[in-house]
């Protein structure tokens, strides 16, 4: 998190740079956080831990440049949450979204539990959030998760072009 906050910051402040695409590798966008690490923190780390998330998403949420998910495999809890921050969405056809920590009688404090029925409305977000749920790209963008599904081994490219578009 703390990488990650470093590196809108520098988008921030680069004159050069006029926007951002986050990707993860190719099984998982991100998973959000470690679950055996979480269960180690104390109420007051477990307090900094959630700020710090908040911050760095909010960081993304509010950043005048456009940052744009590419979101390949999985996209799960706070990695969820980081996929609604950023201004746009793109997913592979292999990209599967939830928010399971209802499962784990935890919820992520990152923001995803606003953005996600601002985004998709407040029925299917309880869906996904109360049921712990998973859903394909296809859903996903159908119920206006992402923007698009991107053809196989275009990810990247497509949401580069999307972030120079909505910089634009």
């Amino acid at each position: 998190m703390d990488a990650l906050g470093d590196e809108i910051a520098r988008l921030s402040e680069a004159p050069e740079l006029a926007g951002a695409v986050i990707a993860g590798g190719d099984r998982a966008f991100a998973v959000g956080a470690e679950i055996a690490e979480v269960a180690r923190l104390t109420p007051d780390s477990e307090f900094d831990f959630s700020r710090r998330g908040q911050a760095v998403l909010g960081a993304i949420a509010s950043s005048a440049k456009p940052v744009v998910a590419a979101i390949r495999g999985y996209s799960i809890g706070g990695g969820l949450d980081l996929a609604l921050a950023c201004r746009a969405r793109i997913a592979a056809a292999d990209a599967v979204f939830a928010h399971p920590g209802v499962t784990l009688g935890i919820i992520t404090g990152w923001g995803g539990t606003q953005r996600l029925p601002r985004l998709i409305g407040r029925g299917r977000a309880m869906e996904l959030l109360v049921t712990g749920g998973r859903i394909r790209a296809s859903e996903a963008l159908e119920w206006g998760l992402v923007s698009r599904v991107s053809a196989e081994g275009e990810l990247i490219a497509a949401a580069i072009q999307l972030a120079r578009s909505l910089s634009q």
